[in-house]
């Protein structure tokens, strides 16, 4: 399986625009390669170079139940029926690169799972992650930095 990005490469820098503060649009993403089997997928965004400034991992996106059919989510748009969780903005929906202190690395984190989630909008990457447990059949990533 492969996620990858038109508007930045695997380790490279997440434009501007894509930031929290600035205009907090979602990146494009175009998904390849899915597993036959797979019912939905699942997309994570995180920050574990937080946990130096916050003392955690930050939590940006969550998304769930996007169709294996999908192969790109849209710049500033999710697919239909798929669901948004709470991020750690306390907020529903994508919240760009933020850094506190200095770059960061962001990974975009790809599940295909074997069943859609039974979770209502607004859950957590923690709720996501439970629920998603034994039931992921491949994963990949995509990361990008970001600079105050």
């Amino acid at each position: 399986m492969k996620l990858e990005s038109s508007a930045f490469g695997n380790g490279g820098v997440i434009p501007r625009k894509y930031g929290y503060k600035i205009k907090n649009l979602s990146p494009p993403l175009q998904i390849s390669e899915i597993p036959k089997g797979t019912k939905s997928l699942v997309l994570i965004m995180d920050d574990p170079d937080a946990m130096d400034a916050v003392g955690k991992v930050w939590v940006h996106w969550v998304l769930w139940n996007i169709s294996p059919n999908t192969r790109e989510i849209y710049e500033n748009s999710i697919p239909d029926d798929s669901v948004d969780g709470n991020t750690d903005f306390d907020e529903i929906g994508y919240g760009g690169p933020a850094p506190p202190d200095k770059e960061h690395t962001y990974i975009f984190k790809l599940y295909a799972l074997d069943e859609t989630l039974n979770l209502k909008q607004g859950s957590t990457k923690v709720e996501v992650e439970e629920s998603m447990k034994k039931h992921i059949l491949d994963e990949t990533k995509l990361e990008g930095k970001f600079a105050p």
